[in-house]
């Protein structure tokens, strides 16, 4: 069985990109796909080829990749994949828009709807340059949106990384998907029942991240706060905060990974989608402190793994630290959460599971 493995683009490293990756280990028969490439800029393809569209040969397109929205459908659908019998998507936007051959399978690893397209106004917040065209880009989206939904219907599977994208995949394309919680490598993270004196943020630094009300609640308490990542926003979060929050920026993973074993508990206040950060903190036996919306509530339990809170503000934030302060919590169970639920194996399991079921036993090949 020939395999094609299609992500949307490969530049940068993002929580999508983790999970291509991941599928691209576990598929190492298949062949890569994706729109643009950048091999410095994007998690580590393991030497393999990586084919790409007509995009890549346009000057300057991995650093600005965002702009080229429009192009992206007819960048996949021009991809000749005619000769594989199985195709698998790892999409929030556009690589489900391939086409296969008559008879062939399509599995659409979905980590969101298009959000650009279904929740413009958060985007174009974050993208501040394009606030005054805004009149114009929401009529161009408005037919951009039409293309999504014809070529969301090209998968024969969705398979959804949480209960609220499985939602809104049914509620804007129409289309059942199935949620199977995206796994972390549970190996790589170093557990630690020691704790040190201080919390940790690991985030990108852009709008919908809210790290403003994060700092702004540990200025407040004066709590020890580090925040790893980098973005947009970065100069102006350094300028809101206090002596008590540090800021490294980007880190290696193993520095990383010793930071986020060693907290007293990892904050996330972004409505994430999924968000593989709070899995990753409970395989180093780190509670997460989480605005409770969104994927947290698949993969977190309130007063055991973590503290969910709402609403989205710096006073519940900091009823919720002081809440997480007189915890005594159980590190070693926080571990097991994680291993027990959230490793490579318990998801390969499920999704082979799925597709028996789906395609029948003969599918099952693709697995061995």
């Amino acid at each position: 069985m020939k395999i094609a493995l299609v992500h949307d683009y490969l530049t940068q490293k993002g929580g999508a990109e983790r999970i291509f990756a991941m599928l691209c280990s576990y598929f190492p028969q298949g062949d890569i796909y994706t729109s643009i490439y950048n091999e410095d800029q994007t998690v580590d393809m393991e030497g393999r080829e990586v084919n790409t569209t007509f995009l890549q040969d346009i000057p300057g397109v991995t650093n600005y990749f965002r702009l080229f929205a429009p192009f992206y459908y007819p960048a996949f659908r021009s991809l000749d994949l005619q000769e594989y019998d199985l195709i698998i998507s790892s999409t929030s936007c556009f690589a489900k828009a391939v086409r296969k051959k008559p008879g062939a399978m399509h599995i659409c690893f979905c980590h969101n709807v298009t959000r650009f397209l279904w929740d413009t106004r958060t985007y174009l917040q974050e993208n501040s340059g394009f606030r005054s065209f805004s009149p114009l880009i929401n009529q161009i989206f408005n037919l951009i949106r039409k293309v999504d939904v014809e070529y969301a219907q090209e998968p024969d599977l969705y398979i959804a990384n949480s209960s609220i994208v499985a939602e809104r995949i049914g509620r804007l394309y129409k289309r059942n998907a199935l949620t199977v919680n995206y796994p972390i490598n549970t190996n790589k993270f170093i557990f630690s029942d020691v704790k040190d004196d201080y919390y940790l943020v690991s985030s990108r630094m852009i709008s919908y991240k809210r790290l403003d009300i994060v700092i702004e609640a540990f200025n407040w308490l004066g709590l020890p706060l580090i925040i790893i990542g980098d973005g947009p926003e970065r100069e102006k979060l350094e300028s809101l905060a206090l002596e008590n929050v540090k800021f490294l920026g980007y880190v290696e993973d193993d520095f990383r990974n010793q930071l986020m074993s060693q907290a007293k508990g990892v904050v996330v206040m972004a409505l994430e989608d999924y968000g593989l950060v709070p899995i990753e903190a409970n395989a180093s036996g780190t509670p997460v402190i989480a605005y409770g919306a969104g994927g947290v509530l698949d993969t977190q339990i309130d007063g055991e793994t973590g503290i969910l809170f709402s609403p989205q503000t710096p006073e519940a934030l900091h009823n919720a630290l002081s809440k997480a302060e007189q915890t005594d919590w159980d590190y070693h169970q926080i571990r097991n959460h994680a291993v027990n639920n959230f490793s490579e194996g318990v998801f390969f399991s499920k999704v082979k599971q799925i597709v028996g079921e789906f395609y029948g036993s003969s599918a099952l090949e693709i697995f061995n």
